[in-house]
């Protein structure tokens, strides 16, 4: 085979069924998608969660993962904030003329290993190639289908005052990680925290009716995604600043950039709004897992401030937190 992508990999000839049959396929280990058909024929009983996500990110190796990493995580934790199993995964590539055989070959790798990690099977999926110089030599997209679970029921509706907020590690490492090694800024152990999320996900709803919603905070991180919970509520929520777990290379990052971690994504943390006679068994039982060692309580939900997004300062002053107005960073998955 040649040692990059040609236009003729996308024709759906020779060269396309080379790229399946020899990268693809072993890789993936499936036996619905080895059937190679249209679409794929699936058992699945009870109700569906269903999410679909594209990756562009820049660059697509990046210090704790790449683009495939990311494609198979993003999907499977997206299916988890919503309650579910994860089950199976779609995956589509477009390719872009002169990207490396051997870039390729990672990438795919790293997506079966990922889903092997996640117990998800990859079933169905497409290949296009574009033309140089209009693809950023690779783009993924991912379509997963999960399995809801018994007893679990989450949404903005279930959340109330004195409610407890977690997250489940340091925030922010993700687009830190993604800044630093795009523009080549700093020289930092700064990693990328992207990873499925199902051991912790089935640490956290062992205790069902406790947990009021789940989500991982990703673009516009921790600030934005809790202006979602509370936009339009007649509840609001409080933050510690004290409480923050922040990796301290993180901070350092940020403070010498003028960033604000709150607001730079994480890929591998879950957001949780949980009642408050549970948190603290909540945060022992997540200390004990690797991906969530860091686990803290952030926070707590509030009338006093409806609508509305506030954090109490080391020093006891407090300011609103606003969603994300601005590209702090474009393409960082």
């Amino acid at each position: 085979m040649d040692e990059i992508i040609t236009l003729s990999y996308g024709s759906g000839g020779i060269k396309t069924s080379r790229l399946i049959e020899d990268y693809m396929l072993p890789a993936f280990n499936s036996d619905v998608l080895n059937e190679l058909s249209d679409g794929a024929i699936l058992d699945v009983k009870g109700d569906i969660a269903f999410s679909t996500d594209s990756f562009v990110i820049d660059p697509y190796f990046f210090n704790g993962g790449d683009i495939g990493k990311l494609s198979v995580c993003g999907t499977v934790n997206d299916i988890l904030m919503c309650g579910a199993v994860p089950k199976f995964l779609s995956l589509s590539f477009i390719l872009e003329e002169g990207l490396k055989l051997e870039d390729l070959k990672t990438i795919i790798n790293s997506i079966a290993e990922t889903a092997k990690k996640a117990n998800v099977k990859i079933v169905t999926g497409d290949t296009k190639v574009v033309d140089r110089g209009h693809g950023h030599g690779i783009y993924i997209n991912t379509s997963g289908i999960g399995i809801k679970r018994p007893g679990v029921t989450l949404g903005k509706n279930r959340i109330k005052e004195g409610d407890k907020v977690i997250v489940t590690g340091s925030i922010g490492n993700h687009g830190v990680s993604i800044l630093c090694s795009r523009e080549n800024l700093l020289i930092s152990d700064i990693k990328s925290d992207c990873a499925p999320l199902n051991s912790v996900v089935d640490c956290i709803l062992k205790y069902k009716e406790n947990i009021k919603i789940l989500r991982d905070p990703t673009r516009g991180g921790v600030a934005t995604t809790l202006n979602e919970f509370v936009e339009g509520e007649d509840f609001g929520i409080e933050l510690e600043e004290s409480s923050l777990p922040i990796d301290k290379n993180v901070q350092t990052a940020c403070d010498l950039l003028g960033l604000d971690p709150l607001y730079s994504a994480n890929e591998g943390k879950v957001l949780a709004i949980v009642d408050k006679s549970i948190a603290e068994k909540l945060i022992t039982d997540l200390n004990n897992f690797k991906e969530s060692e860091y686990s803290a309580i952030i926070g707590e939900v509030t009338s006093v401030t409806k609508g509305k997004v506030l954090i109490k300062s080391i020093y006891g002053g407090k300011r609103v937190l606003d969603k994300l107005s601005n590209d702090l960073l474009p393409r960082i998955c």
